[in-house]
């Protein structure tokens, strides 16, 4: 190994000379340093970077409308979900309206039958002026039936003494 590191160290020197020599280029020697360079055409012009500030507001305005755009797309969206929701609340009301109007069409009706019988209909008073009047015929007609009894009890009683008188022979 000792023999080895004197090798190397020779090596490494030669290497270095010969990168020394390989470094130089051509562009860099005087003669071409002191030529003046050929006119090929106007040089590019640079580009003006974005500076900082400028990036920072091109990004801030180009995230806002971005947001805006998405935001203005969701309200958009809910207005229709709103919308439809209130058209179906507004179809539901005019159902129950038209229920509702059909309910009270039946019970002005059964109201107007209701006041044609309480018109027709006979009040307290005269049921009891109807009631004293039948009593009077009902006593009327008693009356009259008992006489009528009293009436036939006599000629029943004219027959039986009849009977008695001419059992034996009757004539008709």
């Amino acid at each position: 190994m000792a023999s080895s590191a004197p090798h190397l160290t020779c090596l490494a020197r030669q290497a270095a000379s010969r990168s020394s020599v390989a470094r130089r280029n051509f562009s860099t020697t005087r003669l071409v340093r002191q030529e003046a360079a050929p006119n090929v055409g106007s040089p590019p012009v640079p580009k003006k970077p974005v500076g900082g500030i400028r990036g920072g507001v091109i990004g801030f305005l180009f995230g806002f409308s971005l947001a805006s755009s998405f935001a203005a797309y969701r309200l958009l969206d809910e207005y229709k979900q709103a919308s439809a929701a209130l058209q179906t609340s507004v179809q539901e009301l005019q159902r129950s309206t038209e229920q509702i109007s059909a309910h009270i069409r039946r019970i002005e009706a059964v109201e107007k039958d209701l006041k044609a019988l309480s018109e027709s209909a006979a009040t307290h008073d005269d049921l009891s002026r109807v009631r004293a009047e039948v009593k009077k015929i009902y006593d009327g007609l008693h009356i009259e039936f008992l006489d009528l009894r009293s009436f036939v009890w006599g000629i029943q009683q004219d027959v039986h003494a009849l009977a008695k008188k001419d059992s034996t022979t009757v004539k008709v």
